[in-house]
């Protein structure tokens, strides 16, 4: 194959006179666009044009495909399931302990792939996934080194799609609180002992996988879960060529604890550690004081709010634009896969803004665009697809035009109308990977997961 056509793609172009572009690219819908590929990330771009011998057709409006800058990947077992009564976020936490005390390698890796293959069809080329399940249950480490974390790198290997496994520091199961024994798989002896599993684990992945597939990076559950001395340690020893990731005052709780055990805010309480940096990516950052915001902002570092999962657990509104604006970059993710969505991750973020300021777009649609895609490029440590441009990686979503969702829609505002049920073909590293809803090699998402939710209860 030489290359693909593609019926219309949106490309970067020169803002030349537009007002208030300052001579910037800007984004446009382009028709006739052919990419040229080589080794999996594009080397050419013509418009205008008609298709060569040996193209890959894909019809429709063809955009970078969609990075899921947080995951968890055996939450998907609880969509649909946590509602009973009222269906408060007890019920949620009750569920997934038993979900994960279920899980093994085996069943683990075929979770996951059905898991990753949705994300794939649904027009996610790269995930960042916030791992946690290291060990038998009561913490007993397993025969084979890392089979937890080695059953998602298979998975994702599977499916296609890059992987960023954030292996996770859990010490806690509150602040001044030891691990209960449903989180005893969870934990480590220390911020030590977890570091060394950590190099073990790169260097481990590193051996097996190809770089660009598969990535390690490092997170922390959060203040709750990782004691003070433990961030020390973590910021004095941590490799910095790592992304790091936290979950981050997603509840009122949170914070209030923090503050009566350190005097700070948890965001604050990294501060106090050098913790806050362009590498951070916090996690919700759903429950901020106006403090809060400036330190991420001035640190540059990356909000990646959950919107869907955030809204079904009642957690709020965070305060994205106020962050945005304060320096910094915002990034979604699918969380508990409550939804599979990169479209309506997209608009939940302007929708939440709007409920809560009582306006309309606070984000444009080209800022959401952006949040889905290489708004997670410091969350990762895979490549991000960026924007349609010659050395970005091959990384590709078609959406159709004229589905009964997206049919008079301006294709820059499809953020506004569009669903994964639009996306008609995704291209990971310049492969067509999955079509019409169907997984090329793997077939349909709903199969793969009905057959792997049958071995959990």
């Amino acid at each position: 194959m030489s290359g693909f056509w593609c019926e219309a793609a949106l490309i970067e172009a020169d803002g030349g006179d537009v007002a208030g572009s300052g001579g910037a690219r800007r984004p446009e819908i382009a028709a006739g666009v052919r990419l040229e590929v080589h080794e999996g990330r594009i080397s050419g771009i013509a418009t205008g044009v008609r298709p060569e011998a040996g193209d890959q057709i894909l019809n429709g409006v063809v955009f970078p495909a969609a990075a899921n800058a947080h995951s968890h990947a055996f939450h998907r077992i609880l969509r649909g399931r946590t509602h009973d009564g009222r269906g408060d976020f007890w019920v949620w936490r009750e569920q997934m302990y038993r979900s994960a005390a279920e899980l093994t390698p085996e069943k683990y890796e075929k979770l996951a792939t059905a898991v990753f293959t949705e994300m794939v069809v649904s027009g996610f080329s790269s995930v960042a996934e916030f791992h946690y399940v290291h060990h038998q249950p009561g913490g007993i480490p397993y025969a084979e080194p890392h089979a937890m974390e080695l059953a998602l790198a298979r998975a994702a290997v599977a499916s296609g799609i890059r992987l960023t496994l954030l292996d996770t520091l859990y010490l806690a199961g509150g602040i001044g609180t030891p691990l209960s024994p449903e989180q005893a798989r969870f934990g480590d002896a220390d911020a030590d002992a977890w570091l060394d599993r950590l190099g073990s684990l790169r260097a481990g992945v590193a051996r097996s996988f190809p770089p660009e597939l598969v990535g390690v990076g490092a997170a922390l559950h959060s203040v709750r879960g990782v004691p003070e001395e433990a961030l020390k340690t973590v910021a004095a020893k941590l490799p910095a060529d790592i992304p790091l990731h936290i979950h981050l005052s997603e509840q009122p709780a949170e914070n209030q604890a923090c503050i009566e055990a350190y005097g700070v805010t948890p965001a604050g309480l990294l501060a106090r550690h050098g913790l806050l940096s362009r590498r951070l990516s916090a996690v919700h950052a759903t429950h901020l004081t106006p403090e809060d915001i400036r330190l991420l902002g001035d640190a540059g570092a990356t909000v990646v709010m959950c919107p869907t999962t955030e809204a079904d657990l009642a957690d709020g509104i965070g305060p994205a634009r106020a962050l945005s604006d304060a320096g910094s970059t915002i990034a979604l993710g699918t969380d508990q896969h409550a939804v599979i969505d990169p479209w309506v991750e997209m608009r939940t973020l302007e929708h939440g803004e709007r409920l809560a300021s009582g306006q309309r777009g606070r984000f444009s649609p080209q800022e959401l665009f952006h949040a889905a895609t290489i708004g997670a490029t410091a969350s990762m440590a895979t490549p991000i697809a960026s924007a349609l441009e010659v050395g970005a990686v091959c990384d590709l979503m078609a959406v159709a035009p004229d589905s009964v969702r997206t049919a008079g829609s301006i294709p820059r505002q499809f953020a506004f109308s569009a669903t994964a049920s639009d996306v008609t073909d995704v291209v990971i590293a310049a492969e067509l990977v999955a079509s019409n809803g169907a997984h090329v090699r793997l077939g349909t998402p709903g199969s793969l997961l009905a057959e792997a939710l049958k071995e959990f209860s």
